[in-house]
Formats: structure tokens, sequence, C-alpha cells
């Protein structure tokens, strides 16, 4: 095969069937990070345990992210069509047991199969649509890939909360199972005809191990530590050392292992290095603050869970809006970084807005802001993934997406953790509150979950400002750099 050219064997509409096929797949994954969210206080009330409700959306996230490197090797060895099935298969065996859990532990447990299955859903449909498109065509895919994030931002909680609601909280997890059917039966076919190639790769089995160890360690010290309010407790220094001596390991591991979790070498590049770190920072806040706004509108406005999420279509529309006018503009532009590095700042100052306004419980103004929020993160999305696979060739393809997808997934772990301490944790004793915990929390906690956002949002302007700039490529292999 040419590598300056489309894979032949692949013409317009199979192409365009593939990747209707695993974008579909991709929503069923994207969904199950924010169907939850508006039903957690409800599930406490159930199952008890409401300390632990950050770790619903947490363990998911977590074991999703450690194996989105893993699958990518995965669908080099085994092809795409197999290994999605087999994500799928995971998925929904997971759904299962968070459907029939008669404990949040068993609940937490659940979430985290489902997180196995659900990460290599989320990787390999950005994986197959750079096997099948040279950079400059992407941008507008990478649009319709943050339309799925944006529709699962809406549906899940407006789904979630009404099943809450209005029915059994478990049917958030028993529809997983029709939708399960439903990407089986659309990728089945289209997915025979991508073009696959064997490759021998080896998996760092322990390097996905020591992740989870490290991210569910320091994730558990923020969980315990904003609970009890004593950061100096053993049970919180012993998790944090842990969490420590777990990260140091897999650095480790990292520098000694034949082919590790992450790739250093497609790391070193700064376009590759600054676009992944912006999108940790920019997931770390956006998903965060997904799962807390229905809580924010219960708190805050009274609204019950199935209305509270509605909450969330205005950052959602503005975050389509966003990614999908950058998905135009981006290959006319020869500064590609603009639309990311204005977005942000815009969202930066929706985020103070919100901030500065959590006192006034206002739900037009909320709902306003949160949309400039969304309309100015949209951007970053496209503009990391396309110059991310824009620097690297095809053979660094893989792992390059797979990079940035780790750190996506990453960032939403750690935000969802870090904001749902902060807030949650201010909701006192679900025992002592019980219908009325969410009502228990102070506004300033909420304001502090939109400082802290601030913050993450800065960070990935930071990092855009810090990229390179190259130009969109039409060949699949790019030029070599001159120096």
């Amino acid at each position: 095969m040419d590598a300056h050219a489309a894979p032949a064997a692949v013409d317009d509409a199979t192409r365009r069937r593939i990747i209707a096929g695993v974008l579909t797949a991709m929503l069923l994954a994207a969904l199950d990070q924010t169907i939850v969210a508006p039903a957690m206080s409800t599930i406490g009330e159930a199952l008890g345990g409401a300390e632990f409700l950050p770790w619903i959306i947490s363990a998911y996230l977590v074991t999703g992210t450690a194996v989105v490197p893993l699958y990518g090797k995965l669908a080099d060895i085994h092809g795409r069509r197999p290994v999605i099935f087999w994500a799928v298969g995971i998925f929904v065996a997971g759904s299962v047991v968070c459907a029939l859990a008669p404990n949040m532990g068993t609940l937490i447990l659940g979430r985290a199969i489902q997180g196995l299955g659900g990460g290599g859903l989320i990787a390999l449909a950005q994986t197959v649509i750079g096997d099948l498109v040279p950079p400059r065509q992407r941008a507008k895919y990478t649009a319709q890939i943050s339309a799925v994030w944006a529709t699962s931002s809406v549906a899940g909680p407006v789904v979630g909360g009404a099943f809450a609601e209005h029915l059994h909280w478990s049917l958030i997890f028993w529809v997983n199972l029709p939708l399960a059917a439903a990407a089986v039966a659309m990728t089945a076919g289209p997915l025979r005809l991508l073009p696959f190639q064997p490759k021998r790769r080896r998996l760092d089995v322990l390097g996905s191990v020591l992740v989870v160890a490290a991210t569910s360690l320091a994730m558990l010290a923020l969980s315990f530590g904003r609970m009890s309010g004593d950061w100096d407790s053993p049970q919180v220094l012993g998790l944090a050392v842990a969490s420590a001596v777990a990260s140091v390991a897999f650095a480790v591991r990292l520098a000694t292992f034949a082919e590790p979790l992450i790739p250093l070498g497609v790391l070193k590049d700064r376009v590759v290095a600054c676009a992944t770190g912006a999108v940790f920072f920019g997931m770390a806040g956006f998903v965060g603050l997904s799962t807390l706004i229905p809580v924010y509108f219960e708190a805050m406005n009274g609204l019950p869970p199935d209305r509270a999420a509605l909450g969330l279509i205005a950052m959602a529309a503005g975050s389509v809006f966003g990614a999908g006018l950058t998905g135009k503009t981006l290959p006319k532009l020869k500064r590609t970084r603009g639309p990311a590095l204005i977005g942000l700042a815009l969202a930066a100052i929706a985020l103070l807005g919100l901030a500065l306004a959590v006192e006034q419980r206002s739900i037009w103004l909320t709902q306003g802001l949160l949309f400039v929020y969304g309309l100015g993160l949209g951007p970053i999305f496209p503009t990391a993934t396309v110059n991310t696979q824009n620097a690297v060739g095809r053979a660094d393809l893989g792992a390059a997406t797979g990079l940035l997808a780790f750190l996506r997934s990453l960032g939403a772990a750690f935000g969802v953790a870090i904001l749902g301490a902060l807030v949650l944790g201010e909701g006192g004793d679900l025992e002592a509150h019980g219908a009325r915990f969410v009502a228990a929390i102070p506004p300033q906690a909420f304001a502090l979950a939109f400082w802290a956002t601030m913050a993450a949002t800065v960070a990935a302007w930071v990092c855009f400002l810090a990229m390179p700039e190259r130009p969109l490529r039409d060949t699949f292999e790019p030029a070599p750099l001159e120096g």
C-alpha cells in the first residue's frame, strides 16, 4: 500500500459506513460516563456508602483509561472487528453486574468491569478513522467524535435522571443491553471491509495494573481526605505513599519495557506532548463538571433529577457548535492552534462568572455561562486530535492516537474524582440528611469546583500555547523535520 495514498480497498461509501458503525459503539461507552451522574444521590440512598459515590463514575474511568493502549495493540494483532466485539461483550457483562448490585461495593466492581470494555470502544473509534483518512480530512470526523461526546453529555443525564426519578436506577444499566446489540449490528458488516495487516506486538499488562493502582490509590486518598477533613491521618498518608510507589514503579516500567503502555518515543514530539497535555486538563474540567451540573441544579435550584439533568444541554450544545465550527475551519487555517487558544480563554472567563454567580442561584445565568464554557472548550478536541495525528506517520498512528485517548480518559478520571470530592464531600452524612443529602451541599462547594475547573482550563491553554504548529498534510506520511 502506498504510504501517501488512501487505502485503495475502501471507497467513500464504505468509509462512511465504517465510521458510522464505530461512532455508534463509541456512543455506547461515552453514554455510561454521564448517565449515572443524576442518579447518584438516589443510588446512595438505596445502597448506602455515600462517601464512595464519586467512585461510581471514577471506577469506570480508571479501568477504561488503563486498557486504552492495550486495546490499540490487541487491534494491531487480531484486527479491529474482533477486538471491538470483545470490548462490547465485557461492557455488557459489567452492565449486568451493576444492574444486579446489592451494595455499593458490587456496583463499583461492575462499573470497573464496564470500563474494561468501554475503554476499548472509545479508543478504537479514533484509530479506525485515522486508518481511513489523511490528517487534513480528519478535522470533520473529529468534530463528529466531539458531537458523540456532547450527545452523551445530554442524553446520558436526561435518561439517567428520568430513570432515577420515575422508574428504578438499575434501568440505567439494563438499557445498555439493547444499545450494545444495536452497536454490534451496525458494526458487524462494515468492519469486515476494513483493511488489516497483522502485527506482532507485546502487551504491557503490568503497566496497566500499575496505572490502575496508582490512579485508584490517589483517588482514594482524595476521597478520604476530603470526607474526613483530616489530611494528616495515617489512612490518607498511607494511600498517598502507596500511590507514589505505584507511580514510580510505572515510570520504571515505561523506561525498561520494550513496548510500554505509553509510547515514550511518540511523546518526545512536542506537538504530541502539548496536545495530549491540553486534552488531559480540558477533559478533567469538562467531564468532572458534567457529572456535577445536575447535582448543582438539584442543590441550588431544587430541581428533581430528571429536570436537573436538562441543565447540561446548554454546555453540550456549546461544545458541539464549537467543535463543529473548528472542524470545518481548521483545514483552511495556517495557525491551527488559534481556535483552541481563543476558545479556552472564553471558557475560562465563563467559569469565572460561574464561580462568582453561585449565590445568585439564577438558572438562566448559569445556563448562559455553561453554553459559553462549552463553546470555548469544544475546539480543543478536534485541534488536539488533528495536530497529534498530523505529527506522526502511519506506523505511529495507533500509538499516538492511543496516547491521546489514554490521557483524555485519565484526565476525565481525575476530574471526576477531584471535583466529586470537593462537592459531594460537603453533603454531610447521607444517613443524617436522607433525601436532603444533595440539598445540604453549600454554594461554596460548587464555587470551589468552578475555580478548580478554571485552573484546569488555563493549564490546557498553556499547553496549546507551547505547542508548535505544522501545516496539515494531505498524505498519510509526514515530511521529514528539518534540523
